[in-house]
């Protein structure tokens, strides 16, 4: 049934010109549709990731979305996101020790940063 279907993250958000900043700029998502002033897709490898605007944006405390970087390259991707302005998010994870701003439990590295309205995104090494 969907499992032969692609799915998209979708992220709520107050103010679409901030968030385009932000997914646009700062994380260099690809914009492909737009929908005027409610909503926009971006392409990141072979997703989506559809930001639209709501009144429950950063309301979740949830991860909304995770990339897949792979084993090569996360702490320079931190390092990146951190020089154009990204704070890191630090939490206490059973299991799991860090190293930075990263967060390792054996083979796994992750990095967790939030958007401009709160919302939870993810580094993951696999």
């Amino acid at each position: 049934m969907l499992g032969d279907m692609n799915v998209a993250a979708t992220i709520a958000v107050k103010r679409l010109q901030d968030a385009k900043k932000f997914y646009g700029g700062t994380l260099g998502l690809k914009q492909v549709a737009t929908e005027g002033d409610e909503a926009v897709t971006y392409r990141a490898g072979n997703s989506d990731l559809l930001v639209y605007r709501s009144q429950f944006a950063g309301t979740n405390k949830a991860t909304a979305a995770t990339w897949t970087v792979g084993d090569d390259g996360i702490e320079d991707l931190v390092d990146d996101l951190k020089t154009k302005g990204v704070p890191f998010e630090h939490y206490d994870m059973p299991g799991m020790t860090r190293q930075g701003e990263l967060h390792v439990a054996e083979a796994i590295r992750a990095a967790w940063f939030k958007d401009p309205d709160g919302n939870i995104l993810a580094l993951v090494n696999r």
